[in-house]
């Protein structure tokens, strides 16, 4: 089994930072990428930033100079420091992991429970 947790979210404003964290656990081989999408109510899920295992990252184009993505790779663990919140960033922030359990095994994506942002004015 594997389990993706996300934490950190809260209650923040407007031009006020805060930091998001993603544990990966259980039986991981490998880990392809880890990458952070949100959801706003009456939205569709969009991307907000991804971290290949090649240390490659992308950043959605509304989070781009505001948001770093990182990773501790020791602890399977992806970051996400927000900075200057905007009432848009609004938004359940969910944590993805493109997993590999065993060696030679198949790719499966993972998906943690959501963990709520709230930006005030």
């Amino acid at each position: 089994q594997v389990q993706v947790v996300e934490s950190g979210g809260d209650l923040v404003q407007a031009g006020g930072s805060l930091r998001l964290s993603c544990v990966a656990s259980g039986t991981i081989f490998s880990i392809n990428a880890m990458g952070w999408y949100r959801q706003a109510p009456g939205k569709q899920r969009e991307l907000v930033a991804i971290s290949n295992s090649g240390g490659d990252t992308n950043y959605g184009d509304s989070v781009k100079g505001r948001f770093t993505i990182s990773k501790d790779n020791a602890k399977n663990t992806l970051y996400l420091r927000m900075n200057n919140l905007k009432l848009e960033d609004t938004a359940v922030y969910y944590c993805n992991a493109l997993i590999v359990r065993t060696a030679g095994g198949v790719t499966f994506s993972y998906w943690g429970q959501g963990t709520q942002v709230t930006v005030s004015s």
